[in-house]
């Protein structure tokens, strides 16, 4: 239950590059650049729900089990089917432009999101 709870985001590294790879407009990234995202997880073994509020309002919450295919939304709103993968306690999943990791390191949470040479990664506290 590593994942469990509520988590705020602190620091962030590679967000413009990324955001403007996913053809995020300037205004939206402006938004978010200093906003404290938070990220909700519940996890019931290896069933998960995973949801992060962004600025304005806008909020994406994905249920997942992990090796089972699941249906998936992005902040854009495209749908999508994925597959959950976990081992040595990281998770990882493809999204249809990016690979993206889930991890607990000293007491945080490390989000790993990957396109090419492109790398946003985020660290997160527990609230």
């Amino acid at each position: 239950m590593a994942f469990a709870g509520k988590w705020e985001l602190e620091t962030q590294e590679g967000y413009d590059d990324f955001c403007k790879l996913l053809g995020i407009p300037a205004d939206v990234i402006e938004k978010g650049r200093d906003y404290k995202m938070v990220t909700e997880v519940t996890q019931s073994g290896e069933d998960f729900t995973w949801t992060q509020l962004y600025p304005a309002g806008a909020r994406v919450s994905n249920k997942f089990s992990v090796g089972k295919e699941s249906d998936m939304e992005t902040i854009g709103g495209k749908k999508f089917k994925a597959t959950v993968a976990m081992a040595g306690g990281k998770l990882s999943v493809s999204f249809p432009n990016y690979s993206h990791t889930s991890e607990i390191c000293c007491g945080k949470l490390v989000e790993t999101s990957t396109s090419g040479s492109i790398v946003l990664k985020r660290t997160s506290k527990k609230l």
